[in-house]
């Protein structure tokens, strides 16, 4: 019984947890999902913040200038969180090029808080409210 204790903390010591800066680490070594979307950079940004609030995402830092954004998600019963980043980026076509990236905060837990495909379900859902006329809801669309 010590023996399985003692290997579950070496185990746990070698996990290794990720910030922000993995995010963007991530995006610098051409990582994430990317979708390109017939919209604007003003609608793309608002649609980004709002894909990650109707996801649960926690704060929001923004580097418009940049592109980009941070966030993360707390833990649940399943996750202990994750971190997340999106960047936005124009196309020669005019369209808006959306990247997202979506670490685990733990790299041994099995689900993460948020997944990149779970990102751009809620951005489409997003472009169909906005292509229909209508205005992003507070609370998360169905999907």
């Amino acid at each position: 019984m010590i023996r399985l204790a003692l290997s579950f903390f070496v185990l746990l010591s070698f996990a290794s947890c990720s910030t922000l800066n993995d995010v963007v680490k991530a995006k610098d070594d051409g990582k994430g999902t990317t979708v390109t979307y017939d919209l604007d950079f003003e609608n793309a940004w608002a649609l980004a913040k709002k894909s990650f609030r109707w996801g649960g995402a926690d704060a929001i830092e923004e580097y418009e200038s940049d592109g980009y954004m941070l966030t993360s998600k707390g833990m649940n019963l399943v996750s202990s969180g994750s971190v997340m980043g999106a960047w936005i980026e124009k196309t020669s076509d005019g369209k808006m090029k959306v990247t997202v990236i979506s670490k685990r905060r733990i790299s041994t837990q099995i689900a993460t808080g948020m997944t990149e495909d779970k990102f751009h379900k809620y951005f489409k859902a997003g472009v169909d409210i906005l292509k229909s006329g209508g205005k992003l809801p507070a609370s998360a669309p169905s999907l």
